[in-house]
């Protein structure tokens, strides 16, 4: 005849409390920055803005695009039907679904729940924003585009789309050189609305921002759980299946 098993006894507060204490490692405390100084950047570009009324930094960033174009006007045609084309809707939508397919047939359940929360999560925070502050876009656009300013949504998306990617190469052991990569090519997409004149500067750079609070936030959140997920399986208390 089996033992009886002794039912499961409690664990002591003060241990429940190391466990806690002993998720926030460096690498949480480092995105904590991170998260800080995106967040205060976004904070001190509403305030230029919508404050101050302060339009420095966005004819400067005008001018600047506006001098490569009339150096360089091939540059034109790719940039507004190709790479700007990139961080829009219609790429990201398809995209948005058919890499949390991919990475589950992978058996990389976790990152795909983890991509999925980024874009559902970075569009809804965007058109939030967007709602918020309610800028009108730069009259001297050459392109049409429907929608508020600020934060640019091609900014904000590249960040939590190629910045997840980014992320889950580097965690299955890829060179760092494709989150360098990718970073490049997301800071070219927000760099594709300023030369278009679409966004102002200052919505391009509080996209960026924006982005990156919401990538290291949910990242860092999602760390937690799945830490404390397993400690919790480790010990034997019921949870549902770790994927």
């Amino acid at each position: 005849m089996p033992a009886p098993v002794a039912p499961h006894q409690p664990e002591p507060p003060s241990s429940r409390w190391a466990a806690f204490t002993g998720l926030f490692t460096a690498q949480v405390l480092l995105a904590l920055g991170l998260f800080v100084a995106a967040f205060a950047l976004f904070f001190y570009l509403a305030r230029v803005v919508f404050r101050e009324h302060s339009q420095v930094f966005d004819n400067w960033g005008f001018a600047q695009m506006d001098r490569l174009r009339a150096a360089q006007p091939w540059l034109t045609w790719p940039i507004e039907n190709v790479l700007t084309r990139f961080g829009s809707v219609y790429f990201f939508v398809p995209a948005s679904v058919l890499v949390p397919v991919l990475l589950f047939r992978a058996g990389r359940r976790r990152y795909a729940i983890e991509f999925m929360l980024s874009m559902a999560g970075g569009i809804v925070l965007n058109e939030l924003l967007k709602a918020w502050f309610h800028r009108d876009r730069p009259t001297s656009a050459l392109i049409h585009q429907y929608g508020l300013s600020f934060p640019s949504g091609h900014a904000m998306m590249s960040v939590a789309f190629y910045g997840c990617l980014a992320w889950i190469a580097v965690q299955h052991g890829r060179p760092r050189a494709w989150a360098v990569a990718l970073g490049a090519f997301t800071l070219l997409i927000g760099l594709t609305r300023i030369y278009l004149h679409v966004h102002y500067p200052t919505d391009v750079v509080a996209g960026f921002a924006a982005g990156l609070a919401w990538l290291v936030l949910l990242r860092t959140g999602l760390q937690l759980f799945w830490k404390e997920k397993k400690e919790l399986i480790d010990e034997g208390q019921p949870l549902l299946n770790n994927p």
